[in-house]
């Protein structure tokens, strides 16, 4: 009798040990992954720029062969594409006053325009956002370059079309500029004061109109074409390595916790369980007396 006892509580002690090993092997395992790696403790990782409205709009132009234009097209409607090239690049480093002196290095090195610039933050958890403009021939080998500053963490290009969003300023442009020779005329011809004076408002009002595209147009001109990169650098500790012992203690550590409570759980079944089959022999039991009075 004693020995099948033995038996089943070393059978019974075997099965909970290999879970406890189970467990510990997991967690062991799964620190080793990037998943369960600590925190680099690099603060930012958002996007600094999507919150950002009034930045400057960077175009650059490229030669197309489209046969659907007219050979009487302007030169520079039909022979360029105008588009919008942004790229987003976010970097991590514990080396902020390096990697910022890199980074203007790196843009001056490539001819870039700083347009845009913003340092947030304390020592230790500093923050910079530029905006920069590069030549569009430049812009490639820019963006290889930056990707060299700190630890990146990030990158995304974007390239929108922008010819039929030129070609309807230039429409705009045209249509205004006959709208306003027509005004000029009927003001050479005579009229009542009031009729001059609604007439010179008219006129004011086109020709704001016109200086407010030409700033527009102005932006797709041949030397101010740009392409975007928008860096921001955000700093903090340095990585560290996690020791092996280090490791084991926190392997450890969850492995009680998460193996004290399968334990209980296992136990509360089993016990919920007993009680279930107890309640429905008793009721077994009530409905056999019940038949035999019955009887």
């Amino acid at each position: 009798m004693p020995k099948p006892f033995k038996k089943r509580l070393w059978r019974t002690v075997s099965w909970f040990a290999v879970l406890f090993a189970a467990l510990f092997l997991f967690r062991l395992l799964y620190s080793f992954s990037d998943y369960g790696a600590a925190d680099s403790g690099y603060g930012g990782g958002y996007d600094f720029f999507s919150s950002i409205t009034n930045l400057r709009r960077n175009y650059a132009s490229e030669k197309i062969f489209n046969s659907n234009i007219g050979p009487n097209a302007p030169e520079d409607v039909a022979a360029s594409q105008k588009y919008e090239k942004t790229a987003t690049i976010s970097a991590a480093t514990s080396h902020f006053e390096k990697d910022d002196s890199l980074i203007r290095s790196v843009t001056k090195s490539f001819e870039g325009s700083i347009q845009y610039e913003e340092s947030l933050g304390k020592k230790g958890g500093r923050e910079l956002h530029l905006s920069i403009g590069v030549k569009p021939a430049s812009f490639d080998s820019f963006y290889r370059a930056v990707q060299g500053v700190g630890e990146l963490r990030s990158t995304m290009i974007s390239k929108v079309d922008k010819t039929n969003e030129y070609r309807q300023l230039n429409a705009k442009k045209a249509s205004l500029e006959k709208n306003l020779a027509s005004l000029n005329e009927l003001k050479s011809k005579g009229g009542a004061i009031s009729d001059y004076i609604s007439l010179h408002d008219k006129i004011m009002e086109v020709e704001t109109q016109l200086q407010e595209l030409g700033v527009d147009l102005g932006n797709f001109n041949t030397e101010n074409e740009f392409c975007t990169l928008r860096f921001s650098l955000f700093e903090g500790r340095e990585k560290r390595a996690i020791s092996f012992f280090h490791r084991i203690k926190i392997t450890l550590e969850w492995t009680l916790k998460y193996y004290a409570a399968s334990v209980v759980a296992v136990a509360g079944i089993l016990l919920c369980s007993f009680l279930l089959l107890l309640v429905v022999d008793r009721l077994k039991l009530l409905a056999a007396i019940g038949s035999r009075l019955r009887e």
